[in-house]
């Protein structure tokens, strides 16, 4: 398992380098189409500056644009008392609890380290599971605070703003800048493709938060809860009942404890969820060699 976490933070470095040459290639479409070559590098800082500015308030607006509302422990103490015993179990800090008015059942962790950490669950959650299931889902997600996966899922959130943001504002420009015809039309053509493959690209950074990582979250709230069958169970309940939300946002849906999108999306092909078969027989091979 420390092989695997040791994987995740060279992979981060590696989202990084691929981020930059990405954003690199569009700043320099940009500074072409404005017949300015040294807009290339101010947009690649532009681009740079916003990605931290993203990275930094990530965590807030994850938290916003899926409607989360934070509680204190009054609001809800079972969930309350949950995440705690959680948190001291792995000796993390405690970390503020959401939760979102939806009757799907589904949670994430969100934040930039254990000590900007959150995690949120929805209503439709706390509804459906007894107190051993709620516990292997918030070990799961404390699992992602653990090993830092919250971090990386703040990287592609803020990346893959970045890389639309970028490829947008080329296209607009196709749209209201006059130039000669023929430069029009090729530059025209370019900005199409950006626009086309940006959120691709995009899609392709938050799968860097790969499948391995759920799985690790799912192998590590099983150690610390000692009952992989309360995660089992959990999981059983929601390939049951489904897990998609009312508020759809597929910027924010690798963060999930199951995928939260339509079944009918394009951006399922392209799933950073594994099956939950899948995950319930991992859990159950792990449980045998027990």
């Amino acid at each position: 398992m420390y092989s695997e976490i040791a994987s995740n933070k060279r992979r981060t470095v590696f989202i990084m380098f691929f981020f930059l040459l990405f954003v690199g290639a569009l700043a320099w479409l940009f500074g072409q189409y404005a017949g300015s070559p040294g807009l290339t590098y101010g947009v690649l800082a532009g681009g740079v500056v916003y990605a931290l500015i993203m990275y930094y308030a990530g965590g807030r607006l994850s938290l916003a644009v899926n409607g989360a509302q934070e509680i204190q422990k009054k609001d809800s103490p079972r969930l309350w008392r949950i995440i705690e015993n959680l948190a001291i179990t792995d000796g993390l800090p405690m970390p503020r609890v959401f939760i979102m008015n939806d009757p799907s059942p589904n949670a994430f962790a969100t934040g930039r380290n254990p000590k900007k950490s959150a995690v949120c669950a929805t209503s439709g959650l706390l509804e459906i599971m007894n107190d051993d299931e709620l516990q292997g889902v918030f070990a799961h997600e404390l699992g992602h605070v653990k090993n830092y996966d919250i971090r990386v899922n703040m990287l592609a959130f803020a990346l893959g703003a970045v890389v639309s943001l970028i490829a947008d504002i080329i296209l607009q420009m196709t749209w209201f800048r006059n130039r000669d015809e023929e430069n029009n039309q090729a530059v025209m053509l370019l900005a199409i493709v950006a626009a086309i493959i940006a959120p691709l690209v995009a899609t392709l950074i938050q799968l860097a938060v790969s499948r391995r990582r759920e799985y690790l979250a799912d192998a590590t709230g099983a150690l610390t809860t000692r009952y992989p069958e309360g995660l089992i169970s959990a999981l059983q309940k929601i390939e049951r009942t489904g897990s998609t939300l009312r508020r759809q946002n597929t910027a924010t849906a690798h963060f999930f404890f199951a995928n939260p999108l339509r079944g009918h999306s394009i951006t399922n092909l392209f799933s950073t969820h594994p099956p939950i078969e899948a995950r319930i027989a991992r859990l159950r091979e792990m449980n045998t060699h027990a």
